[in-house]
């Protein structure tokens, strides 16, 4: 069969939401062509070849981005199966089967999409995550990494950057997050041999630094403690950085200096504020008092500390936004916090944890296919224009390099 996988956007990075598939679906004997749109275009040729097409949508933008080119390709090839995958797709059934997909399929697609592809999709969908066999992702129809975005260093030079995921999924369920609805706590390990060998194949495309893509690296301390030994023992010279909780950074504070020896250039961060009643809220698992202590953990080790905030909430006052700064200012990590944080607003999606609460029941409005999203406002309208003036000037350019940062914003 003749498969087209299709992404849309992935923060900067070459797709690891293609590339393993391709490898899963190229084992099976299908014909595999992939196409990151963020880079490339799609050629109505292949469109029309195609048999089935299947969309990675591991994030919101992702699957906004995707809803007019599933139009596109109907109208082209009228007979094309079109799946949809990944994090957002079974979030977004519904919407997703209006628009033309009649194929549906969570985050750990591979088995399935094969099962599709081959003719023997008896059984699906899937009630339940499946608990896979990885295999090393085929890259080899990706545009090359020097083409994604890059890493920027203080001194002036660039990294070429490679992304991979050693865990998916998440043991935590922070009422805000994406991940909850599909995961509800579990996450899958990936074993360290198929991580290298991904990580190997990268660094032979050019790769001098990879990104971790994994919702929280020490979801398995123990695995990431193996993967990055073995890691620094075969390339010595190769960066990497990592998502990193707060509460795991001090519950497994002693593996912060191995982190730094084995080459970590940052660890980011889901603070998301320092208010203790927005974070009991959002179940974060941190209190103010656990990020300061994190922060201080990091610098003492020497170690980059990477915060990211949701710094606009139905809860977010005046004073509470400029609190934030202060204590971010005060832990001397301004400089290391991307603009665009500051004007970060709440995400309400579907099936979001956030509509157990009653005071954002309270505040949104109905869902919005537009933006995938039930829209809020916030019962001061001082913060709802404060937040407005601080995205207007994420977008004013300025230098950055105190810290590394990659060079393309990149929105959830």
């Amino acid at each position: 069969m003749r498969v087209l996988l299709i992404s849309t956007y992935d923060v900067g990075r070459q797709p690891f939401g293609l590339a393993s598939p391709a490898a899963w679906l190229k084992r099976a004997g299908c014909e595999v062509t992939c196409v990151d749109l963020s880079r490339e275009k799609l050629d109505a040729a292949v469109i029309s070849s195609a048999q089935l097409a299947a969309f990675y949508l591991p994030m919101h933008t992702a699957t906004r981005l995707a809803m007019p080119v599933i139009g596109r390709l109907r109208a082209i090839n009228s007979s094309l199966t079109i799946a949809a995958y990944g994090l957002y797709a079974p979030l977004n059934e519904t919407l997703l089967r209006e628009h033309g997909v009649s194929v549906v399929l969570g985050p750990e697609a591979e088995e399935d999409l094969v099962a599709w592809a081959t003719g023997h999709p008896e059984g699906l969908p899937r009630h339940s995550l499946p608990r896979l066999a990885f295999i090393r992702p085929d890259r080899g129809g990706l545009p090359a990494l020097d083409r994604y975005a890059s890493l920027q260093m203080p001194d002036g030079s660039r990294k070429v950057v490679g992304a991979t995921e050693a865990t998916r999924g998440c043991k935590h369920r922070c009422r805000h997050c994406p991940i909850v609805p599909v995961y509800d706590g579990q996450f899958r390990v990936v074993p360290v041999a198929v991580v290298l060998a991904d990580v190997r194949a990268q660094v032979a495309q050019g790769a001098t630094h990879i990104t971790f893509g994994d919702p929280d690296f020490f979801n398995g301390p123990t695995h990431a403690r193996k993967l990055i030994e073995a890691l620094h023992a075969e390339f010595p010279t190769l960066t990497y950085d990592a998502i990193i909780k707060v509460e795991h950074l001090l519950q497994h504070r002693e593996l912060l200096p191995l982190l730094v020896r084995t080459g970590c250039l940052f660890v980011t961060s889901a603070v998301e504020s320092v208010d203790d009643e927005v974070l009991a809220k959002l179940e974060k698992g941190h209190t103010r008092a656990d990020f300061i202590a994190a922060a201080t953990l990091c610098r003492d080790a020497g170690l980059t500390l990477i915060p990211t905030f949701v710094a606009f909430t139905p809860w977010t006052t005046l004073d509470g936004y400029r609190d934030l700064q202060e204590v971010v200012e005060a832990l001397g990590l301004t400089s290391h916090v991307s603009p665009i944080q500051w004007g970060i607003r709440l995400l309400v999606t579907w099936q979001s944890r956030l509509l157990e609460l009653d005071d954002i029941r309270n505040v949104v409005g109905p869902f919005d296919q537009k933006t995938l999203t039930f829209p809020w406002r916030h019962p001061d309208p001082r913060v709802d224009a404060l937040q407005q003036q601080m995205m207007a000037l994420a977008s004013v350019p300025r230098p950055r390099t105190e810290v590394p940062y990659l060079d393309e914003p990149w929105y959830c």
